[in-house]
């Protein structure tokens, strides 16, 4: 089975600089490409109907915004990206994905820019090690801010 590259798909403005740079190395290695999108849990069981709406329609855009994603994944590196859609924490969430396929390899994150911070999810990463899904997986983390030249030089 071809290497496979994680990629967390979140709404943060650095999130394409990680994509780019895994559909590039997914290129150049015959690798794929995995999105996978998190999404937030509800848990008032008093209101399950309004809930269940809710969850229905966030799988619904999570959905929608896979597919638009995934045609620039495919354009990029050459083959379809696997898409994941789970629900509760990100963390959680890598680490199920991780612990499901052995043909990941590489979770890639994009570090946030300027003054706010690398940002959570690479935080929390870089805090609990890269023991993700019951085995150690490299973690390649790229600057938020590189352009598409840079990431070609790169990757």
């Amino acid at each position: 089975m071809p290497r496979k590259f994680l990629v967390v798909v979140d709404d943060s403005p650095e999130f394409e600089a990680a994509l780019r740079f895994a559909c590039r190395r997914a290129r150049s290695t015959g690798g794929r490409v995995v999105m996978l999108r998190v999404l937030p849990s509800n848990s008032d069981a008093h209101w399950s109907g309004v809930r269940e709406e809710i969850e229905r329609q966030q799988r619904e855009e999570a959905e929608t915004l896979l597919n638009r994603l995934g045609e620039e994944a495919l354009e990029r590196s050459g083959a379809p990206p696997v898409f994941l859609i789970e629900q509760g924490e990100a963390q959680g969430a890598i680490k199920k994905v991780v612990g499901d396929d052995p043909d990941i390899k590489i979770l890639v994150l994009a570090a946030g820019t300027g003054s706010r911070g690398p940002g959570p999810l690479v935080s929390a990463i870089i805090k609990q090690g890269a023991q993700l899904g019951g085995r150690k997986l490299p973690v390649t983390i790229v600057p938020g801010e590189l352009t598409e030249a840079e990431i070609e030089d790169l990757a």
